[in-house]
């Protein structure tokens, strides 16, 4: 009986929001804004940061001799957390700012594009640290930070405590390699970039323009460069990086499509209606959403179309 309780759910709620009062309006407000949005949003942030200021990683025993974890520690990073945030966080939102300054696209449109950047990177911040910190993974240079006690058996599996490394962060770090925080945080902001710009220039057009499809790739370049530079500093290994790539990626796909239609589709280049503009909030919204899923996209034979009816006459036509 799933179809009668959602219907059910959805007569007790319009029964809530028809009701008059602070009750009815704050229901209705909900219904038709995006503020579930921003409470998620901010939910995430507290939780984000709650997490990396009180939370420790799960430590995995480890032994001397494992020639995975014997890495130099590398001291300056080719990407560092500062310039990871201005690469793959203030790059980004200051483009999208500039395109919503310049070509002025709608306060609906600049709203639900930026609103969804903002939630792909913090949720993609928010699971990579649970995930880091649930499974204790040593980095490569796991014993290069740990500087081991001396004397300490090689051959036998040991735990934290024969660490004589006095910062805590670096020590502690040291178990957080999977995934690759900088990986999943590189492709979920520069890939939500990546496929706005996919969706606003149509790079799945039939005969698109090979420009528009590098313009669309292009984040994914530095997404991918910024993955690499883990390996290099031997802060990860390509399993990490290759998870974390893919959360991020997955996340900004799935952020990017509650706002927007497929890429394959003709009006992927605008979002999805707001709520606040129909009665019935959201669930007109969904309904929308279900009549441009896999019905309007782009097919070969209209362009075919179009350029017959351009293409000068051939034969008599063109001896007449």
């Amino acid at each position: 009986m799933p179809g009668h309780a959602t219907s059910s759910n959805s007569q007790r709620l319009n029964t809530i929001t028809q009701s008059p009062g602070f009750i009815g309006a704050a229901a209705r407000f909900w219904q038709r804004s995006y503020a579930s949005d921003y409470v998620g949003l901010a939910i995430l942030l507290t939780g984000w940061i709650l997490l990396i200021m009180f939370v420790e990683p799960f430590h995995r025993m480890f032994s001397l001799d494992n020639l995975a974890i014997q890495f130099p520690h590398a001291e300056v990073e080719r990407v560092s957390v500062t310039w990871l945030f201005i690469y793959a966080g203030a790059v980004p939102l200051g483009l999208l700012i500039t395109w919503s300054l310049a070509l002025r696209p709608g306060a609906h449109k600049s709203h639900v594009t930026i609103l969804g950047w903002f939630i792909s990177l913090i949720l993609t911040l928010f699971l990579t640290d649970i995930i880091k910190n649930a499974v204790g993974r040593p980095r490569p240079d796991l014993i290069a930070r740990c500087k081991p006690e001396k004397g300490t058996p090689a051959h036998q599996l040991v735990t934290f405590e024969i660490c004589t490394e006095e910062d805590h962060h670096v020590l502690h770090d040291g178990w957080r390699s999977f995934p690759s925080g900088h990986s999943s945080f590189a492709f979920s902001g520069l890939g939500y970039l990546a496929l706005f710009i996919a969706g606003q220039c149509h790079v799945f057009r039939p005969r698109t323009d090979l420009a528009r499809v590098l313009l669309a790739l292009a984040p994914l370049l530095g997404a991918v460069l910024i993955a690499i530079s883990r390996c290099e500093d031997y802060r990860h290994d390509v399993y990490d990086v290759t998870t974390g790539s893919l959360i991020g990626l997955s996340i900004a796909y799935f952020t990017y499509r509650r706002y927007y239609p497929p890429l394959r589709s003709a009006k992927c280049a605008t979002p999805y209606p707001n709520p606040a503009d129909s009665p019935a909030g959201f669930s007109k919204v969904k309904d929308d959403e279900e009549r441009l899923r896999g019905v309007e996209e782009f097919e070969l034979d209209e362009f075919d179309e179009e350029d017959d009816e351009q293409r000068p006459l051939s034969g008599s036509s063109r001896r007449g």
